[in-house]
């Protein structure tokens, strides 16, 4: 192990819950003082999108096979539906004085660590240039105005993380939970590309040094103390056959991004994000510092693509994608879910579907679940093996009364146990009863301590893949006409416990859960962007 993997180790080990205590999170929160959800920079040029809400004839379920969708043309408005689609306001809710908006991509606590950037050729009414996206406005900020064009005519967005956004609420965990909102921000760019016709190539040569310098999110004069962002993850946009961008590699890209950076003239800086510094958090700087990811070389693994498995959903893709909320609370008492639509929501976690497409290594996550109402299936625990060369050791890992035995053609689906989980899988789930009122929850495990030894930065890449997981849960429960939830309060060594692990060779990373949700009534439901079209 390296002196990094130690760091990454002791900081997961240190931010477990535990039935005997929680991980270190503030003493109390001033609900009133919540960092500005919305982040600005003061003295760019703005560039103002297209009203958002077009509509696009697209289906949800032709994005199973995004080859035979119609590729639309590179332009502000597509650009903006894009920028809509993956990470823009979906509806307003109110309660009584309350007010708070929601987006198309979640976020652990409604927080939105997650900041997003676009770097550009020379468009029409869009400069060549790196810019700031501010949701709130559909607006685009100019950061920098590049001299010359790009070399390759690209478009390209990129990822940051402000770890102090989510650890107002959450303290030591929220580093975990930033990478999960960077899984399910690359998954919402992934639907919303596929809706366009367009493709998503993961630049994942690029180190943090480069994101960050593309991103200007090295000039830490420009921010506030302890506001600054956390460089991520750098994607092209692929948009119909470029032969060109075929053939240049992805580090190749990345320096001529960083010439024309270095060579443009930069602009802006960060607004206050307002509230209080009451806690500090060192630990997450550490880890961060220990998790930094150096330039790399990739593999560009994929699995081969299989024909996803039947769905009755007849949305276009649009609309689903605005649709998507976070369940608060189910029906307990609700019908048991089809075995059909279970069947397809898992199919459609696999290497082999049609979203992970876009991501490029080997599946290191697996989906243990706790099954409480699906017709057709007994009560119980079963595995969902997202690569079966990990069979054998999971085999040998967990529980030796579970039967491992396969149940399904068309999944590496195993029945585990059988019995009723409900309250094993509430208690779990830091007693919270969405976990048990649902069709099912599950845990995401990991291959772990054997990925992170000799690069602890892959820790953040786990959560990632765990967060996109995630997000294809989200859209798929909502296709089926269920609702889902991310859980990140689990009693991480409790659940280890259960499925018999021992030690570090496999972690539970995320839980989720999908059911009928119960709305409140109380709570009213706004247009997304309203504001924009009074003014």
């Amino acid at each position: 192990m390296t002196k990094h993997s130690d760091t990454v180790l002791n900081y997961h080990q240190r931010t477990k819950h535990t039935l005997q205590r929680y991980a270190k999170g503030p003493e109390s929160i001033d609900w009133e003082d919540q960092p500005d959800h919305f982040r600005h920079f003061s003295g760019c040029e703005i560039v103002s999108l297209p009203l958002p809400g077009t509509e696009l004839e697209v289906l949800f379920t032709e994005l199973d096979t995004p080859e035979v969708i119609s590729v639309k043309p590179l332009t502000l408005a597509n650009i903006g539906l894009l920028l809509e689609l993956a990470f823009g306001l979906s509806a307003w809710k109110q309660y009584g004085p309350s007010r708070w908006s929601l987006r198309c991509n979640p976020s652990s606590g409604n927080l939105h660590p997650t900041e997003v950037y676009l770097i550009s050729a020379d468009l029409e009414n869009l400069k060549a240039g790196v810019y700031h996206y501010v949701s709130h406005d559909h607006a685009l900020e100019q950061r920098c105005r590049f001299s010359d064009n790009l070399p390759d005519g690209s478009l390209y967005l990129g990822f940051s993380s402000i770890h102090w956004r989510e650890a107002w609420k959450y303290g030591e965990r929220a580093f975990r939970y930033c990478q999960h909102d960077i899984g399910h921000a690359l998954g919402a760019l992934r639907y919303a590309a596929a809706t366009l016709g367009w493709r998503i190539e993961l630049m994942a040569e690029a180190a943090d040094a480069d994101i960050a310098h593309l991103l200007g999110i090295n000039r830490l004069d420009e921010f506030k103390a302890l506001e600054h962002e956390s460089p991520d993850l750098l994607c092209r946009i692929k948009i119909g056959v470029d032969s060109h961008q075929v053939n240049e590699s992805s580090s190749d890209a990345v320096d001529n991004l960083l010439a024309a950076v270095e060579a443009g003239a930069w602009a802006g800086k960060a607004d206050s994000l307002k509230a209080y510094h009451i806690y500090k958090w060192p630990v997450i700087d550490e880890v961060a510092i220990a998790a930094d990811k150096p330039r790399t070389q990739e593999d560009n693994w994929q699995a081969i693509a299989t024909k996803s498995l039947p769905t009755a959903c007849t949305q276009t893709a649009t609309s689903l994608i605005r649709q998507r909320r976070s369940a608060q609370q189910f029906d307990g008492k609700m019908a048991p879910m089809a075995k059909a639509d279970f069947y397809r929501i898992l199919a459609a976690v696999l290497p082999s579907s049609s979203t992970f497409q876009t991501w490029r290594w080997p599946a290191k996550v697996h989906l243990f679940i706790f099954v409480h109402r699906v017709e057709g299936l007994e009560s119980g625990i079963y595995a969902l093996l997202r690569n079966n060369a990990a069979l054998p050791q999971l085999k040998l890992d967990t529980l030796t009364e579970f039967t491992w035995q396969a149940i399904a053609d068309e999944l590496p689906l195993y029945h585990l146990h059988s019995g009723d989980c409900r309250q094993f899988a509430k208690g779990l789930s830091c007693h919270q009863p969405i976990a048990s009122d649902s069709a099912f929850s599950l845990g995401m495990v990991a291959e772990f301590s054997d990925t992170l030894r000799d690069a602890p930065w892959q820790y953040r890449r786990l959560f990632w893949e765990t967060g996109l997981i995630g997000q294809v849960l989200y859209l798929e429960a909502e296709a089926a006409g269920y609702r889902g939830t991310g859980i990140g309060c689990f009693f991480d060594d409790s659940v280890h416990e259960l499925l018999g692990f021992t030690g570090e060779q496999f972690q539970c990373l995320y839980h989720f859960t999908i059911g009928k949700p119960l709305d409140d009534q109380r709570i009213q439901t706004l247009p997304a962007y309203e504001h924009l079209r009074n003014n």
